[in-house]
């Protein structure tokens, strides 16, 4: 035993003083080359190739990944908003796979799944050294079959398990309905490149059947993670008569990134509440912190996830390629949202225990009153001066 570890260690100081890692520019090849060589096993080389790239993307950030060509088509089959499965966003926190959200009328969302929960075993089985996308596949699947998940919940003692049956999940972008006459109710799960269009339709509907303009509406756009940013300054525009929506900042050589509403707000100026929570992220903080920002929208509910940081998918041979973080951005008064979040105006704390329901018809009941108290609002409201939020 005590030679075994003495031959190690005067193996590992002759590989280190041969290739001189950290000064020669080669070493990464010569590592690949010799890893080729001299590993037990013999391992081709775009075996090696990807392992060399997905270590150096992946101990970026989080949000940086290397895609190989089944990554690559699980993004395609994200993006087109089809897949078989519960339906749930999930993430790495400190280490753990953890809900995100859950998708609105699909099996985790009817089982009660909640952010903020975290998985530790699928069919039985730890997730214990379980990447983030093996637990996917292990969620994926047949529309039809079951899958056991079992997971612990913050102010839960012992772990809860659920049984679930898979199936096809088709995420609608946009739902809506009638509050009481004049008062509408929007929901966006998540931003597609046709969530404006949608938007723009729903509202006109919630219009039509109050048999008048709106007097007030509330976007909810509780653990929506995000999805295309430029759907998400359609939708901001859409509120907004004008000014800065949101900007970029990277170290790419491209000047920063500045998108800028346009002429025209389709309500006209009527009081807009926007729901937010920790499963809100991303482009949907773009939305919370412009709207909050230009004073247009008053915001309830607890703090937003805290993702203002922008992938870009940059693609290499043979259908693989990288995720990789390109800039920050941030809201019209030079707000980061990176780690911070967006804080709410109204904070409605999220009562211990599950109580969903009750919740939902308090946050509910919260923004009604405040469109009620809140005036029509003119064409133009510039934008609120940042002090004005401690």
């Amino acid at each position: 035993m005590t030679m075994g570890v003495a031959l190690g260690v005067v193996a590992f100081q002759e590989l280190v003083g041969e290739l001189r890692l950290g000064r020669d520019a080669t070493s990464l090849g010569a590592v690949v080359q010799r890893v080729r060589d001299a590993y037990v096993e013999p391992i081709d080389e775009q075996t090696l190739t990807e392992n060399a790239i997905r270590g150096i993307v992946d101990g970026l950030d989080r949000h940086s990944s290397f895609l190989d060509a089944a990554a690559l088509a699980d993004l395609r089959e994200e993006t087109t908003g089809n897949f078989g499965g519960i339906g749930v966003d999930i993430g790495l926190e400190n280490g753990y796979i953890t809900v995100i959200r859950p998708l609105d009328d699909t099996p985790a969302a009817r089982a009660g799944l909640r952010p903020g929960d975290t998985l530790i075993e699928v069919d039985h089985r730890s997730l214990r050294g379980r990447t983030l996308r093996e637990t996917v596949k292990d969620l994926r699947g047949e529309p039809g079959t079951e899958v056991h998940v079992r997971l612990r919940r913050n102010g839960v003692e012992t772990p809860m398990d659920f049984d679930l049956v898979r199936a096809a999940i088709r995420v609608s972008s946009v739902r809506s309905r009638l509050i009481e006459p004049g008062y509408g109710y929007v929901r966006i799960a998540q931003f597609q490149n046709q969530t404006p269009q949608d938007l723009r339709e729903a509202v006109q509907r919630l219009a039509d059947e109050s048999e008048g303009e709106l007097r007030g509406l509330v976007v909810d756009l509780r653990n929506n993670p995000g999805g295309v940013l430029g759907a998400s300054v359609d939708v901001a525009d859409e509120f907004l008569d004008g000014g800065l929506i949101v900007y970029t900042e990277g170290r790419d050589e491209k000047p920063e990134l500045r998108f800028l509403a346009d002429d025209g707000d389709i309500l006209e100026g009527a009081p807009l509440v926007v729901l937010i929570n920790r499963g809100s992220a991303s482009a949907a903080e773009v939305v919370a912190g412009a709207l909050q920002d230009h004073g247009r929208a008053t915001l309830v509910g607890t703090r937003s996830y805290g993702k203002g940081s922008v992938q870009s998918v940059l693609r290499l041979q043979g259908k693989r390629a990288i995720k990789l973080t390109t800039a920050h951005y941030y809201t019209p008064n030079g707000r980061s949202i990176q780690a911070s979040g967006i804080d709410p105006d109204i904070v409605v704390p999220i009562p211990d225990g599950d109580a969903s329901a009750g919740y939902d018809a308090l946050l509910l009941a919260r923004a009604m009153r405040q469109l009620k108290e809140s005036p029509r609002q003119g064409e133009s409201q510039g934008v609120r001066p940042a002090s004005a939020r401690g």
